[in-house]
């Protein structure tokens, strides 16, 4: 089966092989999220929120299995240096890392200044050991996405946990924060703000905070974003059906549609250069460029 592909500028076909065909990996979810891949275990990894569980998908023999259930209702998930797998979960408000020895979940943040975290959604680790993480509301006020419920805090921000384990405020002028992408040489950061709808680009301050809000480019409820090897920025609707391609400037190149509500992506595979797609199903495209590969 093809993909569907639209491209606004010639470059697009320097990052796309719009010959490619996309294969099917994974079926039979739900609302999937919080798709990466795990380098040293060579597997994807994703989240499906509305089944509670989180699985990886074995690209050698093509099997899915769960890892951890019940989830929480796990959304983001990252793979730090170590190998580690990282993650945010709704229904507890929590940021976790699943230790080495593979049986426990230690809790890394849950609240700020004593009052409850809303639910953290996306998390990345930066080269120096950073975590990062965005805070909107979704898993308090969406049934699939989360539980019903208030909030403590009155905003929602993007927040450090620096490598001594302090939780610090990064930036909390946002209405929805949601995918973030440190960009090459760490010096700035992509936000995306789903209720904005827009990316805007921060300066990354030696103290964990963000400045600026350079804005890049205006996407309808963006959601989950990364970059490739050469900084052009990958990014996918809350409501869409793929990734839309913008240069570093915020000008568009083209989409990639794939079929059904597409929330989220990642660059995966030993070169990182297939596109695998979090749908009900897992998709995946060969791409002629590579992801941006943060700790190399």
């Amino acid at each position: 089966m093809k993909f569907a592909f639209n491209a606004s500028d010639p470059k697009f076909y320097d990052l796309i092989d719009v010959e490619a065909e996309f294969e099917s990996c994974s079926t039979g979810h739900s609302v999937t999220e919080g798709i990466i891949w795990w380098p040293q275990k060579n597997c994807l990894v994703f989240s499906d929120m509305a089944a509670g569980k989180v699985y990886t998908w074995n690209p050698e023999t093509f099997e899915t299995k769960i890892i951890k259930q019940p989830s929480n209702i796990t959304n983001g998930n990252f793979i730090d240096r170590d190998g580690n797998l990282v993650s945010v979960e709704h229904a507890t408000n929590r940021v976790v890392r699943w230790e080495p020895d593979g049986r426990w979940m230690r809790t890394l943040a849950d609240s700020y200044e004593g009052r409850a975290l809303n639910s953290p959604n996306d998390i990345i680790v930066d080269r120096k050991g950073r975590i990062w993480f965005s805070d909107p509301t979704y898993g308090h006020i969406s049934a699939v996405a989360g539980i019903q419920r208030p909030c403590e805090l009155d905003f929602q921000g993007v927040y450090c946990i620096d490598t001594d384990g302090r939780l610090i405020l990064a930036n909390k002028d946002f209405t929805q924060p949601n995918g973030l992408c440190v960009e090459i040489g760490e010096e700035t950061m992509l936000v995306n703000d789903t209720g904005r709808n827009n990316i805007r680009r921060y300066k990354i301050e030696d103290d964990c905070t963000l400045s600026g809000g350079e804005l890049v480019c205006e996407v309808p409820t963006p959601d989950g974003t990364k970059i490739d090897k050469d900084g052009n920025i990958y990014t996918t609707y809350n409501i869409g059906s793929g990734v839309t391609i913008f240069d570093k400037a915020g000008k568009k190149l083209g989409e990639v549609n794939v079929p059904g509500n597409c929330r989220n992506f990642c660059f995966g595979g030993p070169n990182l250069d297939y596109l695998y797609f979090a749908c009900n199903v897992i998709y995946r495209l060969k791409i002629k460029t590579q992801g941006y590969d943060v700790y190399r």
